[in-house]
């Protein structure tokens, strides 16, 4: 599917769909927890739904509530001995450790660009916890088979806090305590998401400056009734649209969350955009932008809503942390540089670990999502701005994070 955005200006207020870093984590506790948790505001793009077919292929039992509330009786009894993860690099790191609890073997598959992503750093750490693992040099598929006992493992956490948040969330339940020696550990935020799910679902989580992680054993996740905060990586976009092409308010997002992308608010008062703050609510405005230094190694997903914004500022911008950037749905900085450049903006990836954006005059042109959702949306953004109408190939890829994105966009265009 391809997508057309015109130049115009922007004006209203938007909700963004709910986190799917939360919701993802949440099916995962759920499918674990004594009783029945009802999770609630839930949205079902692609990321999710692969988390919600991965809980039922586990043994979880799902009703739907309504059209954005589920029930879910906890309970690891596997249907299929074949879990699909789709092409979601959480669920697949996420729901290795957990299948891992079960004395029976599972096989782990993927599509699309995850069987790319690197898988190695859970190979080990897997054994050294118990569990045997069937491995596929580093890449998806591969086979698991516990039950995972605790004890202690070293665990790489440079290219990802993905595998670390699998085994926090499945170790609780091991017969025995665990610690966890984690070498540079990166996306913190992220982990400081998962013991604060872990916690509202009555188990706890130590850490020791994100080097050592103690998990006791034998403790027990209770079902509870949640609500999915809204997203942060989908409302930095909104928020940015906002920044660059008039003003755009976002509601149910709070400052206060644990989500890693709520850093855009840093980065929107470096460039010199208005951000208003209320509440669950947040406005960003249209000013004169100028560049701006940023660091995103603990927030990468922010690296397209980042270019799009730089790309409309005055001089130059240097951001950081692209060596986390080569393992998503594209490699982000190479796709970034190249399509950027087609609209008339230069960007610079020579240096290592650095992205340097000449923001000017955007052109309208045809680009290309390379199947990836965020860098879709970072273009549509960019349109807004644009000297025509950017055309945007494969568009569709937003469906992974936020499937009515171009739909809200037109919904807020000043007509």
């Amino acid at each position: 599917m391809d997508k057309s955005v015109p130049r115009g200006r922007v004006h209203g207020t938007l909700t963004p769909p709910s986190s799917k870093s939360y919701a993802q984590r949440a099916l995962a506790v759920s499918l674990l927890a004594g009783g029945v948790t009802v999770l609630r505001k839930l949205d079902f793009c692609q990321d999710t739904l692969s988390a919600l077919g991965c809980i039922h292929t586990l043994g979880a039992e799902v009703v739907e509530v309504d059209a954005s509330t589920l029930s879910i009786g906890g309970s690891l009894a596997p249907r299929e001995r074949t879990l699909h993860v789709g092409e979601s690099g959480l669920a697949s790191r996420l729901f290795t450790p957990i299948a891992a609890l079960h004395n029976q073997p599972i096989r782990i598959v993927g599509r699309g660009s995850l069987l790319e992503r690197p898988m190695q750093m859970m190979i080990e750490p897997l054994r050294q916890l118990g569990a045997t693992v069937k491995d596929n040099h580093g890449y998806l598929p591969f086979e698991v088979c516990g039950p995972l006992r605790g004890g202690e493992a070293k665990v790489d956490g440079s290219v990802s806090s993905q595998f670390i948040t699998g085994l926090l969330l499945a170790l609780p339940m091991a017969p025995i305590d665990t610690t966890l020696h984690v070498e540079r550990a990166v996306s913190t935020p992220y982990l400081d998401m998962t013991i604060d799910t872990a916690a509202r679902f009555g188990v706890d989580i130590f850490h020791r400056d994100y080097c050592e992680f103690y998990i006791p054993g034998g403790q027990c996740y209770r079902g509870i009734d949640l609500t999915i905060e809204g997203d942060w990586s989908a409302a930095a976009m909104l928020l940015v649209a906002g920044a660059v092409a008039g003003e755009v308010r976002v509601e149910n997002i709070s400052a206060l969350s644990k989500q890693a992308d709520t850093a855009i608010l840093d980065a929107l008062a470096r460039a010199g955009a208005e951000v208003i703050i209320e509440g669950d609510s947040i406005t960003a405005s249209q000013r004169d932008l100028h560049g701006f230094e940023f660091d995103a190694t603990q927030c990468p997903d922010l690296f397209p809503a980042l270019a799009a914004l730089a790309a409309a500022a005055e001089g130059e911008t240097t951001l950081y942390g692209t060596s986390r950037l080569t393992h998503k749905e594209s490699n982000r900085a190479k796709t970034i540089a190249e399509e950027f450049q087609k609209i008339g903006i230069a960007v610079d990836i020579s240096e290592e670990n650095v992205m340097r954006i000449q923001g000017g005059r955007i052109h309208a042109t045809e680009v290309e999502s390379h199947n990836d959702h965020r860098i879709a949306m970072a273009l549509a953004v960019a349109g807004l701005i644009s000297d025509g109408e950017m055309r945007i190939h494969g568009a569709a890829c937003v469906a992974k994070s936020y499937p009515d994105f171009f739909e809200q966009l037109e919904s807020i265009r000043v007509k």
